[in-house]
């Protein structure tokens, strides 16, 4: 299964994160960056599903996200 979502579709998810999981999309990423060295995009994905019980969309999307960050301190 493709991890792309479209830009519109991954600002909603994770809008609704806070809400749906009682914490802060910047408190998940802290807690993906502090996981486990996991290789690629569905282990990661699998790993919040289970140790934190996240919805699958929401781990992709954290992950998702988490990555672009990433990317983007690369450049800096």
């Amino acid at each position: 299964m493709s991890h792309v979502l479209s830009e519109e579709t991954h600002r909603n998810m994770l809008a609704r994160i806070p809400q749906c999981t009682g914490r802060e999309v910047s408190d998940w990423l802290r807690t993906v960056d502090e996981g486990p060295s996991l290789f690629c995009f569905e282990e990661k994905v699998s790993w919040l599903r289970h140790e934190h019980n996240l919805a699958y969309g929401h781990a992709k999307a954290l992950i998702h996200e988490y990555d672009l960050r990433r990317a983007a301190r690369k450049f800096l």
